[in-house]
């Protein structure tokens, strides 16, 4: 599972791959040092900060200490797979706020692309892959960013049928079934 590591407190899991689920994986949220120190020029009757995120707005929003080209927390963010799968971002690795959507999506995608290999490898179907992106508002600029993301898969394989568990729940539902529709106007 991928999701923030740095920043204002826990932004969530990304949870990837069959059997993998939103509370079956770790938080991996963690709290960390905010906070752009304000350099008073000499003379200046204003407090000029540093910009840590160069392009974005110098726009302070109303009840944010910050504007996004002055966020610390985005730009020390990190994102980190916690899924048991091997793909990308095994390690904490920065995204910058502009670039988190397209890299979030395509490591969603291999998660899905994996799901389909374990399938054909091991003779099941996949009947559904579904991929959920969760985005968060940035506590210190206000700024909506991907926060991480979810994929969901269901693989259906045919030596289940075969196994001794589905033969007893076949027979159950065999007993269960008769009678179970009844024309009363006949």
């Amino acid at each position: 599972m991928i999701g923030p590591i740095s920043g204002y407190g826990s932004y969530g899991t990304w949870g990837m791959g069959p059997g993998m689920s939103m509370g079956s994986g770790a938080d991996t949220g963690a709290q960390g040092a905010v906070g752009a120190v304000g350099v008073q020029a000499a003379g200046a009757a204003e407090d000029t900060k540093p910009v840590v995120n160069p392009g974005e707005s110098q726009q302070v929003k109303p009840g944010k200490r910050v504007s996004p080209a002055e966020c610390q927390t985005c730009k020390e963010r990190k994102y980190q797979d916690g899924s048991d799968e091997m793909v990308s971002f095994k390690t904490a690795q920065h995204i910058s706020p502009t670039e988190a959507g397209t890299k979030v999506r395509a490591h969603e995608q291999e998660h899905v692309a994996n799901a389909y290999e374990k399938a054909a490898k091991d003779g099941g179907k996949v009947l559904q892959a579904s991929v959920s992106i969760h985005t968060a508002i940035c506590p210190e600029c206000g700024r909506t960013y991907i926060s991480g993301g979810e994929t969901n898969t269901k693989i259906e394989y045919s030596h289940e049928e075969e196994s001794p568990y589905m033969k007893a729940r076949k027979k159950m539902d065999a007993q269960l079934l008769p009678g179970m529709n009844l024309d009363m106007s006949a």
